[in-house]
């Protein structure tokens, strides 16, 4: 279960970097973007997301732990 959530996550992170260069590529003249790139803003957006993002691969990790310890528990018991 645990390479299939390592599998998940750099899908997840793979997925997300591509999809960022190409919404990148794509808009040049985003007046919003260069808004907050000027007032040095996007860093604050940047930071949210990747701490929004750290917070559910923590919380999923955690889950998947909880989960493993209950079946291992239950299989424990069946045997």
């Amino acid at each position: 279960m645990k390479d299939v959530l390592k599998k998940f996550s750099l899908v997840l992170f793979i997925t997300i970097i591509a999809a960022t260069i190409a919404v990148a590529e794509q808009s040049e003249e985003v007046e919003m973007a260069d808004t907050l790139r000027r007032d040095g803003k996007i860093y604050t957006v940047v930071i949210g997301l990747v701490t929004v993002l750290t917070g559910l691969i923590k919380f999923l990790i955690r889950v998947d732990r909880k989960v493993n310890h209950l079946r291992s528990k239950d299989q424990d018991k069946v045997v």
